[in-house]
């Protein structure tokens, strides 16, 4: 070939590459120009949408799992073992999201979360039997330990303090619109064609979460050197486990207690381990320095006592209606999707209620409120009319959602956006673990009842006792959120801004005060 024909397609191949990568450039800034125009309110239901799956498909599983007992020939109490099994997954995997996220990427790990929970559910909906529907519940909770809290750092990274709590409000719509529709489309899915079905329909949404993710969501890395704490995984991971395993099997008595002791005492000796390990850890998975920000810290008390009951209800309640009342799966979605209606009518208040009385007042009033429609639930029956079990169950609803608002928005008031991966992964990981504590106890408390009662299923009266003891947990919140500083949270909810304008106007009446005295 002709020295000058090699010279041209040379010069052609550079003019190639330097064509390519100016196209490559220009989408980059393309890409970057869109997400710089993404508001808060689109970021917000972007990762809420990957809330809304998870949401439902822990409200549809708590209306099927009597129907799923009888498919699998199993008691309806084992049941609990598919609710555990995902939320002790998902106490295990969330520590380390925070570390993962910072390392590829928010938009990465959120995208190959959402597609991991998404395989999970088919999983699910192929199951033949109950371990088999526990293995896949596993895998969706090593996604949805990925997606949930990272998808909260997304929103954290993103949005000033001023407008956090009207970030964590649109946030939690469609989080909340899940648990409206998870009982009625539970209920419909069971009675007309399949539990199956009720997995099945996570794919279509976790699809156009994918798509969302990759169109409108910025991937944030941590700049500078990330540390994995593999050890520290590694020990929070046996202590987590064995914790909630312990506690699963002493709840539902199918083992000596020895056994469930000795699983306990491994993971408290694990987790004792583990504290030791992270005071000599500069990036420790779960960093207990945390918990010294006051705000941080008696969030995660308070709110860790709150949600033992949020754990415990949508497994009671579903249960009572349908074994104690004798209701359809549909029927009695239809009743218990009211409370998550209440907490979808919060969300237009929660910022002026909060800037009007403060996080500490309403944390403390609310939760006493939300504690005492609790208890009331304890006091159905089927002679109740339908209007007052939908209206207790309504009301109930809306203070409940508003503490979590509440607990969700103080918790990061006073950290620094270093740690906010460290904090988002603690405190989900703390929440959850609270969550399956909340199942674990109604669960003991409905077999202890039967002990006790000598009864050979579950009553009213031992459903009873079991909300009770909820209740009476959830109560003990209440002295904790009294140790808030009485301006905790201020800046979040706009108070701060009232209270100058206030000092202003004193400090102008006292001007001219003393100018009139000086006058006169």
């Amino acid at each position: 070939m002709p020295f000058r024909a090699i010279f041209t397609d040379a010069i052609n191949a550079q003019a190639r590459r330097r064509i390519r990568a100016r196209a490559r450039y220009n989408r980059r800034v393309r890409s970057r120009e869109r997400l710089s125009h993404v508001s808060v309110r689109t970021t917000a239901l972007i990762v809420a949408s990957a809330l809304f799956m998870e949401q439902l498909d822990g409200t549809v599983l708590a209306t099927a799992l009597p129907t799923m007992a009888r498919t699998f020939n199993v008691d309806p109490l084992q049941m609990n073992v598919a609710l555990t099994a995902y939320l002790l997954s998902l106490a295990v995997f969330i520590p380390a999201s925070g570390k993962v996220a910072d390392r590829f990427g928010t938009r990465t790990v959120f995208r190959y979360a959402i597609a991991l929970f998404t395989l999970g559910s088919i999983l699910c909906g192929l199951s033949n039997g109950l371990w088999q529907l526990v293995g896949a519940r596993v895998l969706q909770g090593v996604g949805g330990a990925m997606m949930v809290p990272v998808g909260r750092l997304v929103l954290l990274r993103s949005v000033e303090r001023s407008e956090l709590v009207s970030a964590m409000t649109w946030l939690m719509i469609p989080a909340t619109i899940g648990p409206v529709l998870g009982p009625p489309v539970g209920g419909f899915l069971v009675t007309t064609l399949s539990w199956r079905w009720i997995f099945y329909i996570n794919v279509p949404i976790g699809v156009l979460g994918m798509v969302l993710a990759t169109l409108y969501i910025r991937d944030i890395k941590e700049e500078g050197r990330v540390d994995f704490d593999g050890w520290g995984l590694l020990l929070s991971g046996v202590s987590l486990s064995c914790l909630m395993f312990g506690l699963e099997l002493a709840s539902r008595g199918e083992t000596s207690w020895l056994a469930a002791i000795g699983i306990v005492g491994v993971g408290l000796g694990s987790g004792a381990l583990y504290v030791h390990h992270s005071r000599h850890h500069p990036q420790p998975v779960l960093d207990f320095s945390l918990m010294r920000v006051p705000t941080f810290g008696l969030s995660v008390i308070g709110g860790g006592l709150t949600r033992i009951s949020g754990g415990a209800v949508p497994f009671l309640l579903p249960m009572m209606l349908q074994l104690g009342f004798g209701m359809s799966a549909l029927q009695s979605g239809l009743i218990t999707f009211t409370s998550s209606a209440g907490s979808l009518m919060m969300k237009g208040v929660a910022k002026p209620v909060l800037r009007r009385w403060g996080f500490r007042n309403v944390m403390m009033w609310n939760g006493l409120t939300a504690t005492i429609f609790l208890g009331v639930i304890a006091t159905f029956r089927p002679s109740w009319p339908l209007a007052g079990i939908y209206a207790a169950l309504l009301v109930g609803g809306f203070f409940q959602s508003l503490q979590y608002t509440a607990y969700n928005t103080i918790a990061y008031a006073d950290i620094d956006r270093t740690k906010m991966s460290a904090a988002t992964s603690f405190y989900t990981t703390f929440q959850q673990l609270m969550l399956t504590l909340g199942i674990c106890t109604a669960a003991a408390a409905l077999g202890g009842s039967l002990a006790v009662t000598g009864h050979t299923h579950p009553l009213l009266i031992d459903y009873s006792v079991a909300f009770i003891v909820v209740a009476l947990v959830a109560l003990a919140a209440a002295p904790t959120c009294a140790r808030l500083p009485r301006d905790a949270g201020d800046e979040l909810s706009g108070r701060v801004s009232r209270k100058r304008t206030v000092q202003v106007a004193l400090a102008a009446v006292k001007t001219e005060t003393a100018d009139a005295a000086s006058i006169v």
